[in-house]
C-alpha cells in the first residue's frame, strides 16, 4: 500500500487487526498541524487511524527501500536457468523479527 492507496481508504472505512499494545508519542509541531489537517479534510478518519495508516505505509517503504545485498548461497534458478542468490542485507532479518514480534503481540493479545 503507498500513500496514495490510503486516501482511498480514507474515504471509505478501513478495518484492521490491532495490537494490544499503546503507542505515545509527542509529534512536532509542523507534523501535528499536518496531521490535523488531514483529521478536518477527512472527518470520517481519527487521529489516531491516520497515526497507524501511515506510520504502516511509512516501515512499507523502509522494508522497501532496505538495498539487496547479494550473498554466496544459490536459493533458486530464474525462468533460464540462471542463479539467484540469497539476500544477505536487511530484508530477511527484518522480516524475521516482524514475524516474531507478530507472534508475539497475538499472543500477549489473547491473555
Amino acid at each position: 500500500m503507498n500513500v496514495k492507496d490510503l486516501i482511498d481508504v480514507w474515504d471509505s472505512e478501513a478495518h484492521g487487526e490491532l495490537s494490544g499494545e499503546t503507542y505515545q508519542v509527542r509529534l512536532p509541531l509542523d507534523t501535528a498541524a499536518k496531521l490535523e489537517a488531514l483529521v478536518e479534510l477527512f472527518p470520517l478518519r481519527t487521529r489516531e487511524q491516520f497515526i497507524a495508516e501511515l506510520l504502516g505505509v511509512a516501515l512499507d517503504d523502509v522494508m522497501s527501500s532496505f538495498p539487496y545485498v547479494q550473498g554466496d548461497k544459490v536459493i533458486a534458478r530464474d525462468e533460464e536457468g540462471d542463479p539467484m542468490f540469497e539476500d544477505v542485507g536487511h530484508t530477511p532479518r527484518y522480516l524475521e523479527l516482524v514475524h516474531r514480534h507478530m507472534e508475539k503481540l497475538r499472543t500477549d493479545k489473547q491473555e
